[in-house]
């Protein structure tokens, strides 16, 4: 099984059109089983996308929007379908970015989906706010019945949301749900730089979830931002010119990684976004 998470920036990325497709082309070379992505917008006042050329899109019941023409998820599941590559996918929005975007999360299994699951972690669920966070989930029976969720966090020492708040409140979601259950995979941007200590890393950490880059038996690349990005150019004690790693894929059980990578990082596979993305192969082999 191989999994792809990235914060894909995407309508705010410069070169946009170029970057998109340089994506897709990655993704039909490795074909992951499941796609996390984050910062998934489309702009609000675009026409409506007409829902009979949406194949594959699950929609998500509790937190319905409609997809717009310029929707990166639907346009990306359009392009790899046109290169033979067919993806079943969800999209939902949390807040409005930078006053014209509908910003949200995607999901894209290549196996069927059985259920679709979402809730706000952030304390306010203003959609004029931009502190608005939620996270999404799938269900697919194809891979053991686990559940895939994309995840964007806030910032530890944010006054009004902070970290630890929203970390509480996705885990108290996940237990109450008895989704914990079931293998669960966090995928994404946590805003959490596992070097500094007594923060959000650490406060995963303590959580009893793994770490799956330590896990893996090969590694290559580290960092996920290469450079100081919005959000975190104004943070007071945290050096993060030289780069960061705050993009990572969590589990709830212990399993076997065969690779944990960083892709689209201008090395491996071209620098798409301001994240770079990790590419992880897990062994479903039982012992």
């Amino acid at each position: 099984m191989q999994l792809l998470t990235i914060n894909t920036h995407s309508l705010m990325e410069p070169d946009y059109e170029r970057k998109l497709e340089q994506f897709a082309d990655a993704v039909v070379r490795y074909q992951p089983d499941v796609i996390a992505m984050q910062e998934v917008s489309q702009t609000a006042s675009a026409p409506l996308w007409p829902e009979d050329t949406l194949p594959g899109f699950c929609p998500c019941p509790s937190m319905p929007r409609p997809i717009r023409t310029d929707n990166h998820a639907a346009r990306t599941a359009a392009l790899l379908r046109e290169s033979g590559l067919s993806y079943y996918w969800t999209w939902i929005s949390a807040k409005l970015g930078y006053q014209t975007l509908d910003e949200g999360l995607a999901l894209f299994s290549r196996h069927p989906i059985s259920s679709v699951d979402s809730t706000y972690i952030s304390k306010t669920q203003d959609y004029q706010n931009w502190k608005s966070r939620n996270v999404l989930g799938i269900q697919v029976p194809a891979l053991d019945s686990s559940w895939f969720y994309t995840v964007h966090m806030g910032w530890w020492d944010d006054p009004e949301e902070p970290f630890q708040s929203q970390w509480q409140k996705l885990c108290q979601h996940l237990d109450s749900n008895q989704k914990m259950r079931h293998a669960v995979w966090l995928m994404g941007d946590f805003n959490s730089p596992d070097i500094v200590r007594g923060e959000g890393y650490d406060h995963i950490m303590r959580s009893h979830w793994l770490d799956t880059y330590l896990l893996a038996g090969q590694r290559e690349g580290r960092n996920t931002v290469l450079h100081a990005i919005d959000g975190w150019r104004d943070k007071v004690g945290h050096d993060n010119n030289d780069g960061m790693r705050i993009d990572y894929i969590w589990t709830n059980r212990p399993c076997h990684i065969t690779s944990s990578n960083v892709i689209f990082n201008g090395q491996n596979e071209p620098q798409v976004s301001d994240h770079c993305g990790i590419l992880l192969t897990i062994n479903e082999k039982k012992e």
